[in-house]
């Protein structure tokens, strides 16, 4: 279990084809404190470290993850966001985040409001369970972020100065890609108001 509150970023340093798997090398500064078989959030995909040297690591993500989410789309030299699961004398800094992707959504545009950044998102709506109300949580590549403009098929966040320049939000542009979890709790409460069908 994550909190959404990245730790820091790690860059793509090398990318394998093991038949329809995917097994990415990542540099972090986060890697010496890594072993293997640990759970680790990349931009909202929990995975498992397979080899830990030196100032990077490895993943792996099967054909299943690569479908729903965006790590498909990596290439090396690109970052994402990192998260090690929380310890059980955390503290709930973001919200219950799984690192299960539930679907990815589009950025469709980027405004800088000279302080802080607002990013709007469209996703399909036809997904079972998925659904945004105001002020609700929101998971975004890893990021916990809270909810407003909530529509049918889209939102609306506003992105601080920190995780502007400490998460992968500063590379994201209209157009691009992103992993979108949702709130779990709002995802029970939808399932049981339609009678647990």
């Amino acid at each position: 279990m994550f909190t959404g509150i990245v730790e820091t970023t790690g860059t793509v340093s090398a990318i394998e084809a093991e038949g329809t798997n995917l097994t990415f090398r990542i540099e972090s500064s986060m890697a010496p404190e890594l072993k293997v078989d640990q759970s680790v959030n990349h931009n909202g995909v929990c995975l498992t470290v397979t080899s830990v040297a030196g100032d990077s690591y490895t993943v792996t993500a099967v054909d299943e993850t690569l479908q729903k989410t965006n790590l498909g789309r990596l290439k090396p030299g690109d970052r994402v966001n990192l998260e090690r699961c929380m310890p059980a004398t955390g503290r709930f800094d973001g919200h219950i985040v799984q690192g299960h992707v539930d679907q990815t959504g589009i950025c469709t545009n980027v405004q800088d409001m000279n302080g802080s950044w607002l990013f709007d998102f469209q996703y399909d709506p036809n997904a079972a369970g998925n659904v945004t109300v105001e002020k609700g949580s929101i998971c975004i590549n890893g990021v916990s972020l809270t909810v407003f403009n909530s529509h049918d098929d889209g939102f609306r966040v506003t992105i601080i100065p920190y995780t502007y320049e400490h998460t992968t939000f500063r590379d994201l542009k209209a157009g691009d890609v992103v992993n979108l979890e949702f709130d779990i709790v709002g995802k029970y409460i939808k399932k049981m108001l339609a009678g647990y069908r």
